[in-house]
């Protein structure tokens, strides 16, 4: 029977080590997502507005 007596061979050491590596290095989240409704609320009422203003414009002039 052969011993191996290779100093470099930790294959338990690196293990740990690549353990704490992930641990410690998570995998990064994706960026949250805007909601949509807002943006199409505000743009519903700038057109609303728009259309007051016209409204208000053709009727007093």
């Amino acid at each position: 029977m052969t011993q191996n007596n290779d100093p470099n061979q930790d294959p338990a050491g690196a293990t740990q080590h690549f353990q704490r590596f992930v641990d410690e290095n998570p995998e990064p989240e994706a960026p949250e997502r805007r909601p949509v409704l807002p943006i199409v609320l505000a743009g519903v009422g700038v057109i609303a507005a728009v259309a007051v203003v016209v409204a208000l414009v053709l009727a007093f002039s």
